[in-house]
C-alpha cells in the first residue's frame, strides 16, 4: 500500500513526464495544502523562454494563488528532483512546512546535496527535508532524458 508521500510524489512523476513530452528536463511537482492537491507544475524553461520557469517555481505561484496569501504554510511540496538553490530560497521565503524530493541533485541541490538553504541557521525559516521517495523512477526520468538527448547529437 502507497502512503500518502509516494501518492503526492506519483502525481510530481506524472508532472515530469509531461516535461518530458514537451523536451522540458523531466522535473515535477505538486504542492499539497490539508491533504488536496492545489498545485501541480513541471519544467517549463524552454517553453518559456525563462530560466526560472522551474517546476517548483511555477507550483509556489499557483498554490500562493489557490491560498490567496503569500505564505505555504501548512504545505507540502513534491517534486521528483532535489530543489536548486533558486527553488529552496523562493521555498524558505514562502515558508512552505516540509520538502519531499525523489531523487538528490549531487551538482546543484541545495536541500542538503551541494548547499542546504532549506535549513540554513541564518535564515528566519527552516524547511523540513524529505528524500528518496520513488527515488528510482525520479532519477530514471532525468538519466534516460539526458541519455537520449545526448545520443541525438551523436555523443
Amino acid at each position: 500500500m502507497l502512503n500518502n508521500d509516494e501518492i503526492f510524489m506519483r502525481e510530481a512523476i506524472r508532472q515530469a513526464k509531461m516535461a518530458a513530452s514537451q523536451d522540458e528536463v523531466p522535473v515535477g511537482a505538486v504542492i499539497v495544502h490539508e491533504r488536496k492537491i492545489i498545485a501541480r507544475a513541471h519544467n517549463q524553461i524552454e517553453t518559456l523562454k525563462d530560466p526560472t520557469a522551474h517546476a517548483e517555481m511555477i507550483a509556489i505561484t499557483q498554490a500562493t494563488n489557490y491560498l490567496s496569501s503569500k505564505w505555504l504554510e501548512k504545505c507540502v511540496l513534491y517534486v521528483t528532483i532535489e530543489p536548486c538553490a533558486m527553488c529552496a530560497g523562493a521555498l524558505v521565503l514562502a515558508r512552505i512546512d516540509r520538502v519531499c524530493f525523489g531523487a538528490k541533485e549531487p551538482k546543484t541541490g541545495a536541500c542538503g546535496s551541494v548547499l542546504n538553504i532549506a535549513h540554513h541557521k541564518s535564515l528566519n525559516h527552516r524547511i523540513e527535508v524529505s528524500s528518496g521517495i520513488l527515488s528510482d523512477e525520479a532519477s530514471f526520468l532525468v538519466t534516460s532524458f539526458f541519455k537520449n538527448k545526448r545520443s541525438k547529437k551523436g555523443f
